[in-house]
């Protein structure tokens, strides 16, 4: 039964991470001259997929926790997907939350200094794959990886480090993902233990 729960939680992370919290076109913009774009309405609230996200998670690290006997077969199998899954879709929201959280406010006199973001070009896919090595070292009982991964990622990007916003940004969204990635694979390694 806690494993089923586990189960169920872990696929309502994901499905929560795919929650609209910015307005997604119905119609392709490219739709035959003179037809409107529609919108689907954006979330108010920005925070509600990642706390819905992370609430799944949580659920399913309480109920791997109290599993009695190690999942086996196909149904680890699926739970090892969906962690990876999880890992994904859940981090690709709680990042962005986190850097809102973050944000710092301009001070008074300071004008748009801090209105923009420093740029770190290909953010999203660089931190889809390391979500993905940080589960799977994780999945795999290798936690040598995971310095690995962050030692690649730190090299590639040591030369936009240099601007403190855009190093700030990279630990922001570095410990964020990471710590997301571990709770994940937490979950895995409890379904399996």
């Amino acid at each position: 039964m806690a494993a089923a729960l586990a189960l169920l939680a872990l696929m309502l992370s994901a499905g929560a991470a795919l929650l609209p919290a910015r307005p997604v076109p119905t119609i392709p913009p490219t739709a035959a001259p003179g037809r409107r774009v529609r919108w689907l309405p954006p979330l108010r609230w920005w925070w509600v997929p990642p706390l819905l996200s992370a609430g799944m998670l949580a659920l399913a690290g309480l109920a791997a926790a109290i599993v009695d006997a190690p999942v086996t077969g196909p149904p680890l199998v699926a739970a090892l997907v969906l962690v990876v899954a999880v890992a994904v879709t859940g981090g690709t929201v709680v990042v962005p939350a986190v850097f809102h959280l973050a944000r710092r406010r301009p001070e008074p006199g300071d004008g748009d200094a801090d209105d923009e973001r420093p740029v770190l070009r290909g953010g999203l896919v660089i931190g889809t794959l390391e979500r993905i090595a940080v589960v799977v070292a994780v999945l795999t009982g290798w936690p040598e990886g995971i310095a690995v991964v962050l030692a690649v990622k730190g090299l590639a990007r040591y030369p936009e480090l240099r601007d403190p916003r855009a190093s700030e940004y990279f630990i922001i969204g570095t410990f964020t993902s990471v710590l997301w990635a571990l709770a994940a694979g937490g979950v895995g390694v409890g379904l399996a233990a």
